[in-house]
């Protein structure tokens, strides 16, 4: 993508937001909120208003969710066949790569990362999850089991899968795009009706992968997109017609959402916080380590659920992984996502900026140093930018250490002992990820099997794959998204018994 597409893109696409106010969409028609509210999604890349957007109250909620369940009990989709529901995927899926390019530069002007990485990472991610998702409903049934009744009578059990029903999707502002196709293909995969609520920061791909997924023919009210802030989130939540809540976001909100969903035992499934510890151990090719670290901390401005904020690095190598992170994190170029250039855009809103740069504070305070970064880049006045910034001397219980920070601001600690190390990266209240570097398989094995983490790299970081389970231990949430792991959090499973006898 050149500088002069994603500018023009940029500009015909400010244009079209700028006709009328973004309406929700809601049984297959785009429409104003009851209220007639509208919000301001702002540009984090200037601070100005990109569009506005209708604001759904409770009112809202209730219609997208009697739209959903009269759409799941519709014939049209609750008897479509399992091929019909994998072409409809793939449809979706052919329609977004056709866009790919104008959703990339969308998703820059909300959200604020570069759009040839929101191009690289969220759009293709996304394609890649509408496919392979598409291949399931042909392959996600029961199966017969052997019983033994007594009486000797002959019998007959097996199992079903059934859709869990209305499902309610809130995702995140960090990754908006590939968020929503994370959890909207197992759902629509499985069979159920979705209500989709996007981040108020970053609403604009969500109501447009909602019209995309009407033109590739999915029935009216199967997938609704509202807009709105936390009332609506929290509406959705407690609503009676839900069957299943699925979010992403802190673990803070995470803990509101179990007590919420108490009303009618919706299930439940929560991808939560992280303070992901990054090691290095001393027999590691120390260049590709440090290079893995940075990117693993600074990519997406260090907006990642997975950031590797908590660097481990030996005593023998300390130094020399730290001077290569620092000097990697000081050649980042921060600005316009709409640039080439930009390796880094901004944060994604002023509310993030102030408290990255809040918590940048409270480490000085604590007596940590600062190597490099820590504020606004000198040469960007407007926008909400922040400089890579990478701590030393600190110690295990400053909270710069143990909080979620989420931005680009790195903690390096150094280590001498392997089983002090594994108690050092254990001591977190968060277990969503964690990355190891050595040349030593049995070392490697044992650190990995050792680590409390949903998922482990190692001489490696941040890969994923909708093939390959992803979740969190203890506070980072319950459950786990792609796989077959994700169309089980989709369905109810139903045991039949036949008397044959």
């Amino acid at each position: 993508m050149t500088v002069i597409s994603a500018l023009e893109r940029a500009k015909r696409l400010r244009a079209q937001l700028d006709t009328a106010p973004q309406q929700l969409l809601i049984d297959g028609k785009r429409q104003a909120s009851v209220s007639g509210e509208t919000f301001a999604t702002l540009n984090p890349a200037t601070g100005e208003t990109l569009a506005r957007v209708a604001r759904a109250n409770a009112s809202d909620i209730d219609l997208a969710v009697g739209a959903a369940r009269r759409a799941f009990e519709n014939r049209a989709w609750r008897q479509m066949s399992a091929n019909d529901r994998t072409n409809l995927l793939l449809r979706l899926a052919d329609l977004i790569e056709k866009e790919a390019e104008d959703l990339a530069v969308l998703e820059c002007l909300n959200n604020g990362k570069p759009a040839h990485l929101t191009r690289l990472v969220e759009v293709e991610g996304s394609i890649k999850t509408f496919r392979y998702f598409a291949g399931w409903p042909t392959k996600f049934g029961g199966e017969t089991l052997p019983v033994s009744p007594r009486g000797g009578a002959q019998i007959l059990n097996y199992t079903t899968r059934e859709p869990v029903g209305v499902a309610g999707l809130i995702v995140p502002w960090n990754y908006p795009l590939s968020m929503a196709a994370w959890k909207v293909a197992p759902a629509l995969a499985a069979g159920c009706a979705v209500v989709l609520k996007p981040a108020e920061q970053t609403p604009l791909t969500a109501l447009r992968l909602g019209e995309l997924a009407l033109e590739a023919g999915f029935p009216p009210g199967v997938l609704n997109v509202v807009t709105g802030f936390g009332d609506a989130g929290a509406a959705l939540v407690a609503h009676p017609g839900v069957d299943k809540i699925a979010f992403t976001g802190s673990t803070e909100v995470g803990k509101l959402i179990v007590k919420a969903a108490a009303g009618n035992l919706k299930k439940l499934s929560l991808e939560l916080g992280g303070k992901s510890p990054h090691i290095v151990f001393p027999d590691a090719d120390l260049e590709g380590a440090a290079a893995a670290v940075a990117s693993g901390i600074f990519f997406n401005q260090g907006q990642t659920c997975t950031a590797g904020s908590r660097l481990y690095a030996h005593v023998d190598c300390f130094d020399r992984v730290v001077e290569a992170v620092t000097a990697a994190a000081r050649k980042l170029k921060v600005g316009d996502g709409l640039l080439p250039t930009s390796d880094l855009g901004p944060l994604v809103s002023q509310e993030q900026w102030d408290r990255v740069n809040g918590y940048v504070g409270i480490g000085r305070q604590e007596g940590a140093r600062v190597l490099t970064g820590g504020g606004r880049p000198p040469a960007l006045e407007r926008g909400f930018f922040f400089e890579p910034t990478v701590f030393v001397d600190a110690t295990a219980g400053m909270r710069i250490v143990r909080e979620e920070i989420f931005g680009p601001v790195l903690t390096a600690l150094p280590w001498k002992d392997v089983d002090d190390l594994v108690a050092m990266a254990n001591d977190s209240e968060y277990g969503l990820s964690a990355g190891l570097w050595t040349n030593n398989l049995k070392q490697a094995h044992r650190a990995a099997a050792a680590l409390k983490a949903g998922t482990v790299w190692i001489n490696c970081y941040n890969l994923i794959d909708p093939a390959t389970p992803f979740g969190g231990f203890k506070q980072s949430g319950w459950g786990r998204e792609h796989g077959r792991q994700a169309m089980e959090l989709y369905s109810e499973v139903k045991s039949v018994w036949v008397n044959l006898s």
